[in-house]
């Protein structure tokens, strides 16, 4: 008889983040598969759990899931844990869940901490629908690209960003998507946790002035307006961008990219007041 998979969720920060459930879990199986054994390990030490650890990581997850299933069907019990949240989530074991379930082993998951849920309940964004886009594309074109096939979603958008990228991913929403309401969430659950709210060029001055970006960010944007911008003039559009902080060139350089016509057609339409 094969044993049971566990998909235990792990703090994303604050390591007293986990459930009661999770801590018995992980010191009952046979087996631990994490990303990083040494990250993983802070965790186990904190709750006195002994248990042998495997790395299932991107680079070896093919290898790693044949090794997990045999031991599974072996009838040892194996957790699978992230560097932090919930397994799977932006994370690897795809491969291997899917694995199981052909096997016919049993799965069961122990919820707990998500970064994506954790930021939006405190956003202050609409929570009644939204879209987890992940990590967005390192190329700019290719993330101009995603924000433009959800542009008309009305739902709240929820994406993962790296410090060094932030910036550029925040100018890439003003100019695709407009001046929306936008939320980072940045070290969640840790010391320096931090909220920032307003407009993505709002949030680009802030992160500017700051002497380095540092930590890992939950990026929310609101969802798409009821009202298309295609319904109003150009003019009220630029005018509206600006009173989000745009400068006017920024501001006619956004509506521009928005309705796919050049900066100069805007700028013929302002000259004549139209």
């Amino acid at each position: 008889m094969p044993g049971t998979f566990f998909l235990v969720a792990t703090p994303i920060g604050n390591l007293e983040d986990i459930t009661y459930r999770a801590v018995r879990v992980l010191r009952e199986v046979d087996l631990i598969a994490c990303e990083d054994t040494r990250q993983t390990r802070k965790l186990l030490d904190r709750y006195a759990i002994h248990k042998p650890l495997i790395s299932y990581h991107e680079h070896n997850e093919e290898q790693r899931a044949t090794e997990l299933i045999s031991k599974l069907l072996e009838g040892f019990s194996v957790a699978l844990v992230s560097d932090a949240g919930t397994p799977l989530v932006s994370d690897p074991g795809y491969r291997l869940v899917a694995r199981a379930i052909e096997e016919g082993v049993p799965i069961q998951p122990v919820p707990g901490p998500s970064a994506l849920l954790t930021a939006l309940s405190a956003s202050g964004l609409p929570t009644s629908a939204f879209y987890f886009g992940g990590f967005l594309p390192h190329k700019p074109a290719q993330r101009r690209k995603a924000f433009k096939k959800l542009k008309d979603m009305e739902a709240t958008l929820i994406f993962y960003e790296a410090p060094h990228r932030i910036l550029d991913s925040l100018a890439d929403v003003e100019a695709v998507l407009g001046p929306r309401p936008v939320v980072l969430a940045r070290e969640l659950t840790k010391i320096h946790e931090e909220f920032l709210r307003g407009s993505p060029h709002e949030l680009r001055r802030i992160l500017e002035q700051r002497d380095s970006i540092k930590g890992e960010f939950t990026l929310l944007v609101g969802r798409a307006p009821s009202q298309p911008e295609e319904s109003i003039s150009i003019q009220q559009a630029v005018e509206t961008a600006m009173e989000q902080g745009m400068t006017r060139m920024e501001a006619m350089k956004a509506v521009a990219r928005r309705r796919g016509i050049s900066k100069r057609e805007v700028y013929r339409v302002l000259e004549n007041g139209r």
